[in-house]
């Protein structure tokens, strides 16, 4: 009989307590609820949202102690409508652009666009705590900020990111897997050594035979020319300011190594590589397209330091192959980017982070839509969902790097509209060019490779 007289007096009480609660009904006020934000900031906006807002949250540096000192992250904030999904594109980097990503304008949503730890302004002040830079760490980060949006927006959530900031969306699912309903990471490797073999596999079977001769030889050309196109190089450094610490010579050596890598990233055409016998300008001039050199300048290296940090300690990366070259090369091993590392830290890989990963992709990795480029040279260690889990990976074929839902053929666009429309409850008929797609709700593969 108690029982029965207390249930309608809590009722009562949960819908005073509801009626009671402030009605949320701008961005500026989901704001004011967040306890930590430290500034915000109105910015332009894209034409696809109403408001767009620089957030810069109070974050611990490490998510197991309560008592951790905090660093400044920044974030993006654009907000369209209350009733709309949401994306939260999960940046691996430094965040370059409050703009709409495809996948919010596919779905019409609102964005949240979260920087990585570490990168740009996203860090202590004096200096970087290396220790507390891993995945685990950044996942958390992730977490504490839809965790902190996740009450005034009641639709569907889905997370992604390109390149390494695909690789931080699949981090943070395998960590937070209720965050968000869907993710679509854009052609994330997934590496397993800081010189993982796989690449070399890849990068002697990708595209013809043919074309794989024509980059070979071009390289050799870039060696066995080097006194001509070597001062073209260092004029080019000189007046770029350009600085390289492992000396013009060795940057010279390492962007010649660099440029089959680069090439099948990029898609590159094989029409377009030079002539055995071409003159040291046009070789020159070639090369210096498909493979920018700042990759070796200190100033990029020292932008992505934390990239680098991350690669030769938890998320991987790949090397170079010495032994085709070795007749130019004073290397004995191959060489990888332990150059890169903060001074005074060694490339201490632990390989244990990746295999879990790995294990949590393929045994409950759901709701995980991977895209690739097939001729993509990141794609040699794309992620193998398995067959246990929901996940579907499209493979673009003879796509790059620069692999988007939009550059796949129509009929394999309209699978990703379906998959998508079942996983989040939406309609996008509008944006299918035949009509219904082929995703059948059974696992589906678009495997090229």
């Amino acid at each position: 009989m108690r029982m029965k007289f207390y249930l309608p007096l809590i009722a009562c009480l949960f819908l005073l307590f509801e009626s009671c609660k402030p009605k949320i009904s701008t961005p500026e006020e989901v704001l004011s609820q967040i306890a930590t934000i430290d500034s915000i900031k109105p910015i332009t906006n894209d034409t696809l949202f109403k408001s767009t807002y620089v957030v810069w949250f109070r974050m611990p540096l490490d998510h197991n102690n309560p008592n951790s000192s905090k660093f400044p992250l920044r974030a993006y904030y654009s907000h369209k409508d209350f009733n709309k999904p949401v994306v939260v594109v999960i940046d691996g980097y430094t965040m370059y652009t409050s703009k709409a990503n495809e996948l919010t304008r596919i779905l019409d949503a609102n964005q949240i666009t979260i920087e990585h730890r570490f990168f740009d302004k996203s860090r202590p002040k004096d200096s970087i705590p290396w220790n507390y830079l891993n995945v685990k760490q950044a996942a958390a980060d992730q977490h504490q900020i839809i965790e902190a949006f996740k009450p005034f927006y009641k639709g569907k959530w889905v997370s992604t990111g390109i390149s390494k900031s695909g690789q931080a969306t699949i981090f943070h699912r395998r960590f937070y897997p209720n965050d968000v309903d869907a993710s679509v990471p854009y052609v994330a490797p997934l590496n397993f050594s800081y010189e993982d073999p796989r690449v070399y596999d890849f990068l002697s079977k990708v595209g013809t035979e043919e074309c794989r001769r024509k980059i070979h030889d071009f390289q050799i050309q870039l060696f066995e020319k080097k006194k001509e196109i070597f001062p073209m190089f260092e004029a080019l450094a000189k007046k770029k300011n350009w600085e390289f610490k492992m000396g013009l010579d060795r940057a010279y050596d390492l962007s010649v190594l660099e440029y089959s890598f680069a090439f099948w990233q990029w898609g590159s055409s094989c029409e377009s590589i030079p002539l055995k016998g071409s003159p040291a300008e046009i070789l020159f001039l070639h090369w210096k397209m498909i493979n920018p050199f700042t990759f070796f300048d200190e100033e990029d290296i020292e932008k992505n330091r934390p990239f680098f940090y991350q690669a030769m300690t938890e998320i991987g990366m790949y090397g170079y192959q010495i032994n085709p070259f070795s007749k130019y090369l004073k290397d004995t091993a191959n060489i990888i980017f332990t150059f890169a590392m903060p001074n005074g830290h060694k490339a201490v890989f632990n390989p244990e982070a990746m295999k879990d990963i790995d294990s949590w992709v393929k045994e409950s990795g759901n709701n995980m839509l991977y895209i690739y480029g097939q001729n993509d040279a990141w794609s040699s260690t794309a992620v193998d969902p398995g067959n246990k889990t929901n996940a579907v990976k499209m493979v673009n074929p003879g796509g790059s790097h620069g692999t988007r839902i939009n550059s796949f053929p129509v009929q394999m666009q309209d699978s990703i509209f379906t998959v998508l429309e079942k996983w989040l409850k939406v309609d996008l008929s509008s944006k299918k060019h035949i009509g219904g797609g082929n995703f059948t709700g059974k696992k589906q593969v678009f495997q090229i490779l």
